[in-house]
């Protein structure tokens, strides 16, 4: 533990801003990991549910449910049952548009993790440049010949520049990872989507002209 300390205290006050860094990105990583998961955004059960009421006509019972059970999904379909009696195209509008305020939720944070994967090796480089000016203070001032008056600034400098790697390398990482895997959610998200519309006026179809029009109510006159 002191030699951590130790080593920390050497790299200097840039050694805080990294520090910061670090904790920040953990922070983010953990979040992403937890909730940018397919099964939590996607729920099979939802999508069941989904398909029973529309299957039945049940158009508004389905808004309900979305309605009681917010999320990115359902918030998606419940904009686009919301504007069933306006037709197929309308209906698929409103779910890219739906889509397009949504999808930023699972993008959240990302873009400050992949700040902190591009800022952590420039402090890293702050850190050197700051420990080789100490360098060359202390040779203008006694010369080279004192190895152990040299020392603070070559630590200095080799330290940061490690710390900045450790934070960036993970970073950088978990940021193309979890990116990819909002990019694979966003993909399932509007497969699901487009396959609940087609369903739905799949359903309205066989239901036949004679039958109840699935729960759209009638035009005004």
């Amino acid at each position: 533990m002191n030699t951590i300390l130790e080593t920390f205290r050497s790299g200097g006050l840039v050694m805080v801003p990294l520090l910061l860094c670090s904790v920040l990105a953990l922070a983010i990583i953990i979040e992403k990991l937890v909730n940018l998961r397919l099964s939590r955004i996607l729920k099979s059960e939802t999508i069941a549910a989904l398909h029973s009421f529309l299957e039945r006509g049940q158009v508004d019972s389905a808004v309900a449910f979305c309605r009681r059970q917010p999320g990115i999904f359902n918030n998606i379909i419940r904009q686009g049952l919301e504007n069933y009696p306006f037709g197929r195209e309308e209906v698929k509008e409103a779910i890219l548009d739906a889509g397009r305020q949504e999808i930023p939720r699972l993008e959240r944070y990302l873009g400050i993790l992949g700040t902190l994967a591009g800022v952590a090796p420039l402090l890293g480089l702050l850190g050197t440049v700051a420990g080789m000016i100490k360098v060359f203070n202390v040779i203008a001032e006694i010369g080279v010949g004192k190895a152990d008056a040299l020392a603070g600034g070559i630590s200095e400098a080799l330290v940061t520049t490690v710390a900045g790697l450790i934070v960036a390398i993970p970073s950088l990482v978990m940021y193309n990872i979890l990116r990819g895997r909002a990019e694979a959610i966003v993909v399932e998200l509007e497969r699901h989507s487009l396959d609940l519309v087609r369903r739905l006026f799949t359903y309205e179809q066989e239901a036949g002209e004679g039958a109840p029009q699935v729960g759209r109510p009638r035009a005004a006159p």
